[in-house]
């Protein structure tokens, strides 16, 4: 309850109405929101004014998540289909039932409650549902005269019928009337300090930690939840088994990574942390690779973000580390796993689902 104190910014907006700076700090902190939300792969899919709650300092915050969708709901054209959200706030791609993708539904909706702070009424009204659509199909709207020039331009690339010309949420972030007065949250990043400061170990150790079957089969799950072992749908890895030594492993591991670019820090032997180039959504990529001696001639190999973007990291080991371990990888976790055949057991969105 310490998030709805504050009311709805909906409230705000029926008594008349914002001025520019207000407006602008609330579609700051909406952009902010959903950027980090889009990159833990979640679309909110219904964003308007009465979903975006003010806490007891007037700091928004996004509520109402029932009809956000979830990577796993995408269709093998890498689309969402479920016709969701509210009427006067959706983007005309919903409502063209060919697939959409859901970060650029949000940011249409993010320019309708601008507009909505800005104004004190829809851009997108007409009594006749049918007619309001067709205007919502064209991006048929109008300026009132008190919008400053900059706010313009930016509804201007934000209400846009073709989502792939319409702006993206980093190029919202680089945007003149954006920037005034904008804060960029803090992103959680593993200090570079650390990097340097690893444990000091024992040169004579020659093999790497035993991995016992228990703890094999508790690593593979969460903690002592066996479920893991029996998902039909594969999980993106992060653990492979090996017939190669445990210092060949290693060394084409670090290969890998330097060749990506990153950092390699020894923490012990058979354990080491790689720490990506750049900055990203939530600060720099760290991610831990370890080899465990399961049996003579058979090793595990173990991947664990330390810091950064989930998204990011899961973009590492299926892009980066797979293809580029593959001479190798035994096999991969979940990799053998047999997956049924849903098809017939799909049960189809419910063709409308507008609140």
């Amino acid at each position: 309850m310490e998030y709805v104190r504050g009311g709805e910014l909906f409230a705000k907006v029926a008594k008349g109405r914002l001025k520019e700076e207000a407006a602008r700090k609330y579609f700051q902190q909406l952009i902010s929101a959903i950027d980090y939300c889009h990159s833990r792969g979640v679309y909110h899919r219904d964003l308007k004014p009465e979903n975006l709650l003010l806490d007891e300092d007037e700091n928004l915050k996004i509520s109402d998540f029932g009809l956000s969708a979830l990577p796993e709901q995408f269709r093998q054209d890498g689309l969402l289909h479920t016709q969701c959200g509210t009427p006067a706030y959706v983007a005309p791609e919903v409502l063209r039932k060919k697939g959409y993708d859901g970060s650029k539904a949000d940011i249409w909706s993010c320019g309708v409650i601008l507009y909505v702070l800005l104004a004190g009424f829809l851009p997108f009204q007409d009594e006749n549902v049918m007619k309001m659509y067709r205007k919502v199909f064209k991006a048929e709207y109008q300026f009132p005269p008190w919008f400053s020039t900059d706010s313009k331009r930016l509804i201007s690339r934000l209400l846009v019928a073709d989502p792939e010309k319409r702006i993206t949420i980093p190029a919202i972030m680089r945007n003149h009337w954006f920037l005034k007065g904008f804060s960029r949250p803090v992103a959680f990043s593993i200090q570079e300090s650390s990097m340097d400061k690893t444990e000091q170990v024992n040169t004579n150790v020659s093999s790497p930690e035993f991995f016992n079957a228990f703890e094999f089969i508790s690593s593979m799950s969460s903690g002592f939840d066996l479920s893991g072992l029996f998902e039909t749908k594969r999980k993106s890895g992060s653990m492979f088994t090996s017939k190669f030594s445990a210092s060949a492993i290693m060394e084409k591991i670090e290969g890998v990574a330097r060749g990506l670019s990153y950092k390699v820090a020894k923490v012990k032997d058979f354990k080491v942390t790689l720490q990506g180039p750049c900055e990203g959504r939530k600060g720099k990529l760290a991610v831990t690779a370890e080899v465990f001696e399961v049996a003579p001639e058979v090793a595990v190999v173990e991947f664990s973000k330390s810091s950064g973007d989930t998204l990011e990291y899961t973009r590492f080991c299926e892009e980066d580390v797979r293809p580029a371990l593959k001479d190798i990888v035994w096999t991969w976790q979940g990799d053998n796993v047999c997956n049924k055949d849903n098809n017939n057991s799909h049960v189809e969105d419910p063709e409308i689902q507008m609140l």
